[in-house]
């Protein structure tokens, strides 16, 4: 794609008048062009630097702008390793980054005029040229993660040394692509496939500030140009699906969800088959990730949505979290639990009598946990007025299930507060239900009645056991 970019480039500028409406305000520093020369030994290094002084484009005649323009992009191809040498070219990365400043800012007060085809692609050359094929950023983001014991370390290792300029060419890419003056028709012939591409496969950076500019670019992308919406959508499936079923490891799903969150929003009804597809296929399987505290939030936001959008989801949501429910990680549970909520919140009756008896289930496995926030969380479902009200509705089926569990936190549970929260639930349920309740405690007390029998009749038969091994020894 770089290359035939590059084969596209005019040997000289357009000569039609430039758009502009007035003067841009320009950094106080001169600009300056810089064309690089590899060292033969090392291609890797700057052998030298040749500095020619470009004047501001506000002391430029309007017809000689454009031509300025390109030049000042072209500029901006330069690329600098900042990781393994940070002190060098000290005073040419400066140049550099006054001159994005500069078009950054040319970009944001231009006129009405529409951007000309030259411009686009001269941008999309330097944006590629800093982003996509930079070997200095490959470097950084190979090298080797430091130890987990030093945890300045890590977040040092994680900030992009190369920000001071890539910060400026993302802010760049932003405006170009959000600017009333940027043609989409034009523009899509250059921010094609390939560059959507290229730019998604950045989200695995570890500079959260990268992500956070990707994340409203691509959003910005996805509204702007509707012809690559069902590439998108099926380029971030292929990398949830990488995730999920192959490496387990990706910096940007956060991001990725955050973004999928709008769209998913923006879905017209009734769903279509492959939405209702990523659904079930990605983001229902997302909560097995043993990472899933690092994206859960953005993700609940993502199937939530869908449930207000279909409430016959709903079930196939809720079994899903059952299937993925977190056996030993409390913390995950009490996600899980924050989650069901707000889901049951937007579940409709009929959806939830299909999938009460297996989510009564867990919820009374909850409720047992030993772990108080998790039988706490568990108790303050019946404070949510939907949920109780689903629960009245098919009280007969679920009161039995819950209320063994109930029962023993109300009496035996270590923690005092879950044991007041028991007591109130008790309490409603009694109220609720008097004749039910009654019949549920009266059962529990013949189960435990059964159970403290078996227990004496187990302990009497192990008792005779060991008088007739002790017998026949002697």
């Amino acid at each position: 794609m770089f290359k035939q970019i590059l084969g596209k480039l005019p040997k000289k500028p357009s000569s039609a008048k430039f758009w502009d409406n007035g003067e841009s305000q320009a950094p106080d520093n001169n600009n300056h062009e810089v064309s690089s020369q590899r060292s033969s030994s090392n291609g890797d290094n700057l052998a030298s630097l040749s500095v020619d002084a470009l004047p501001r484009l506000k002391d430029v005649s309007i017809s000689e702008k454009q031509e300025l323009f390109l030049k000042k992009l072209r500029l901006c191809c330069v690329v600098f390793d900042f990781a393994a040498e940070p002190q060098l070219n000290l005073k040419e990365k400066e140049i550099k980054r006054q001159t994005l400043l500069e078009v950054v800012d040319y970009v944001i007060s231009s006129g009405n005029g529409k951007f000309p085809e030259p411009v686009i692609q001269e941008a999309t050359r330097m944006v590629s040229a800093n982003l996509f094929s930079n070997p200095h950023q490959q470097q950084w983001k190979n090298k080797t993660t430091p130890e987990a014991g030093d945890l300045e370390e890590q977040e040092e290792g994680s900030l992009n040394p190369s920000w001071p300029h890539l910060q400026i060419v993302y802010e760049f890419l932003l405006r170009i692509v959000a600017s009333p003056n940027t043609d989409a028709k034009i523009s899509k012939k250059y921010i094609d496939h390939t560059f959507v591409l290229k730019l998604l496969d950045l989200f695995d950076s570890e500079d959260f500030r990268e992500r956070e500019y990707l994340k409203t670019i691509l959003h910005r992308i996805y509204g702007r140009f509707m012809v690559h919406r069902p590439f998108i959508r099926k380029t971030m499936n292929n990398i949830l699906y990488d995730f999920i079923l192959e490496t387990g490891k990706h910096s940007g799903i956060a991001e990725f969800l955050e973004v999928l969150g709008s769209i998913i929003n923006g879905f017209a009804l009734p769903l279509k088959e492959e939405h209702k597809l990523f659904l079930t296929r990605v983001l229902v399987p997302l909560h097995k990730l043993k990472c899933l505290p690092n994206y859960h939030q953005q993700l609940s936001y993502c199937v939530i949505q869908f449930v207000e959008k279909d409430c016959k989801l709903a079930d196939t949501v809720i079994k899903g979290l059952l299937k993925y429910w977190p056996v030993t990680n409390s913390s995950k549970e009490i996600m899980f639990l924050n989650e069901l909520e707000e889901i049951l919140e937007a579940t409709q009756l009929a959806e939830f009598e299909r999938c009460m008896v297996p989510l009564s289930r867990q919820i009374a496995q909850c409720l047992s946990s030993s772990h108080f926030q998790v039988a706490e969380r568990a108790l303050y479902l019946w404070n949510n007025d939907h949920v109780s009200n689903l629960v009245r509705h098919n009280s007969r089926i679920i009161l039995p299930i819950v209320f063994p569990a109930l029962e023993k936190n109300g009496s035996s549970h270590w923690n005092q507060a879950v044991k007041n929260l028991t007591e109130n639930v008790l309490k409603v349920l009694s109220d609720t239900n008097p004749e039910l309740f009654e019949e549920c405690l009266r059962k529990f007390q013949e189960d435990q009645q059964n159970a403290e029998d078996n227990k004496k009749k187990n302990g009497e038969t192990w008792r005779q056991l060991e008088e007739i091994v002790a017998s026949m020894a002697k």
